[in-house]
């Protein structure tokens, strides 16, 4: 099963994009299709897969900062290919 995950991570903090953008390179490093924006972060891929290797990461990033939040939304589909139609 295909899943896409949409995560934004939110440190409380004063120094807080060394934690957003080490979360990023990390995710970019696995071995999933990851689409990024100003506002969050896209994963794509197997659920399996995706799931492993967020449960490493998100730990990793949440770990790294004093205090932060952490949002997540997954869809049951790839929606990499999204193109609006309006």
């Amino acid at each position: 099963m295909n899943i896409s995950v949409e995560l934004t991570l939110t440190p409380i903090q004063d120094d807080y994009e060394p934690a957003i953008i080490n979360f990023i390179k990390s995710l970019r490093d696995a071995d999933l299709k990851v689409i990024e924006n100003p506002l969050s972060t896209q994963v794509y891929g197997e659920y399996d897969q995706v799931m492993k290797i967020l449960q490493k990461e998100m730990k990793t990033a949440l770990e790294a900062v004093e205090r932060g939040l952490l949002y997540i939304k997954i869809v049951k589909s790839d929606r990499s290919e999204y193109v609006p139609h309006f």
